[in-house]
């Protein structure tokens, strides 16, 4: 398996200074540097000693380092390669974080193609953003996903499966086209319909903004925090997924109108058994360790 000895990431948002607390804490063999476009966010980033050097420059940044992980929105991940591609090594694993896939390994291709591209996506996050809002455990006990190309070198996949293995994570491997369509029904439209309906709720004339605020409950409390995510981030996912997310939004669609059919109609039997099947979803969910079981969904009260 290839060594990984040094870590460049470009981007110290919540998933990049995430990253880099893990490998302070989990690889301490490893040396971490880090990157990020916005100078607040370097200064930032240097109070909060994330990396053992914070570079202005991408291309000083991803120098020696045996992996770089691109955490820049997916809509900026040709620009953010094109920038540090003069430093990096020839045999550097070239990976990021994005929630889209298919769109990201086109444009890391293009961007850099003489080097080994894994696209990968770590399905973990909050609704906050910053090199503040990081913590080292963020990946523990949630997948990550890797895309490798046809092309990709079996030892290069094992050692980024590895590396994030190392930082908590479990480890899968798909097609990007298919993490897509998956991506899209269990991130992309929670997303856009928490946006929709907070946005909704806000334009009703009979309802004011304080009376939204002020009587939220539980389900409008749960909507608001994944509206509350980073918007230009979630502005280049919808962009990046477009088809997968608009054939998801289709299906959704339909299957509103049939639940609309039903409560016009009164038909309580159609309604249980709908309610009763997504429950034993949401049951299975909390199973395999993806929330927290304790009641309130584990709020601190």
């Amino acid at each position: 398996m290839m060594a990984i000895g040094k870590v460049a990431i470009v981007g110290l948002g919540l998933i990049g200074s995430s990253i880099a607390r893990a490998v302070q804490e989990r690889l301490p063999f490893a040396s971490v540097s880090g990157h990020d476009a916005s100078a607040a966010v370097r200064d930032q980033a240097r109070e909060l000693g994330l990396c053992d050097g914070i570079a202005d420059d991408p291309a000083v940044a991803v120098a020696d380092a045996d992996l770089v992980i691109l955490a820049v929105p997916v809509g900026r991940m040709a620009e953010a390669a094109a920038a540090m591609a003069p430093g990096l090594k020839v045999d550097a694993i070239i990976s990021d974080v994005g929630s889209s896939k298919a769109g990201v390994a086109d444009a890391l291709a293009k961007a850099l193609p003489h080097h080994i591209v894994i696209p990968a996506h770590p399905v973990a996050g909050t609704e906050n953003s910053g090199p503040a809002a990081g913590f080292s455990t963020l990946f523990e006990g949630r997948w990550c996903i890797l895309t490798p190309g046809v092309d990709a070198p079996v030892d290069a996949v094992a050692a980024l499966s590895g590396f994030w293995e190392a930082l908590g994570a479990k480890v899968e491997t798909m097609d990007a086209g298919h993490h897509d369509m998956v991506l899209a029904v269990t991130s992309h439209l929670p997303h856009l319909i928490a946006y929709t309906i907070v946005g909704t709720a806000s334009e009703l004339e009979e309802v004011t903004e304080s009376e939204v605020i002020k009587y939220s409950a539980g389900g409008f409390r749960d909507f608001t925090r994944i509206a509350a995510s980073d918007p230009v981030m979630w502005r280049d996912v919808f962009l990046a997924n477009r088809d997968a997310v608009l054939a998801t939004l289709q299906r959704f669609n339909e299957d509103l109108t049939v639940l609309q059919q039903a409560i016009r109609r009164g038909d309580a039997d159609k309604l249980e058994d709908w309610f009763t099947r997504t429950r034993a979803i949401r049951r299975s969910i909390i199973a395999e360790g993806q929330d927290d079981p304790a009641p309130d969904f584990g709020r601190r009260h």
